[in-house]
C-alpha cells in the first residue's frame, strides 16, 4: 500500500494543516470565540448562541475536538467544553514564526 500524501510532510505541518481547517468553517470561528468569552459552557448554551440547529452545532463541536482546538468533558447528560490552550499555543507559535521571518526578510510582495 502507498505512502498517504500526509506522510510525505511533517508531524508539525500536518498538525498545523489540521487545525486550520478547523478554522475552516464560519460557525466553528463563532463557537471558539463564544468560548473564549466563557469559562466553559455547555453544547446547549453555544446551541443558542448560534443560528444552526442543535445536530449541526454538535458536527462543528465534533469536529473542533477532533482536530484538538477543544476538550469536552462529560458533567451528567451534557458535556461542558473548553479551548485546548495547547493547541491555540501551538498556533501563535506558527503565525509567530512567520510573521518574524517575513520581518527579518523585508518581504515585499508584487
Amino acid at each position: 500500500m502507498g505512502a498517504s500524501k500526509t506522510d510525505h510532510f511533517t508531524d508539525t505541518q500536518n498538525q498545523i494543516a489540521t487545525l486550520a481547517k478547523a478554522l475552516g468553517h464560519p460557525a466553528r470561528v463563532a463557537i471558539l470565540e463564544y468560548l473564549m468569552n466563557v469559562d466553559s459552557c455547555i453544547c446547549g448554551d453555544i446551541v443558542n448562541e448560534l443560528p444552526l440547529a442543535q445536530p449541526t452545532v454538535s458536527q462543528h463541536l465534533k469536529e473542533l475536538k477532533t482536530a484538538g482546538l477543544i476538550k469536552g468533558s462529560i458533567e451528567g447528560t451534557s458535556i461542558c467544553y473548553c479551548i485546548d490552550q495547547n493547541a491555540l499555543e501551538t498556533l501563535k507559535s506558527y503565525f509567530s514564526a512567520i510573521a518574524t521571518s517575513l520581518l527579518k526578510k523585508k518581504y515585499s510582495c508584487c
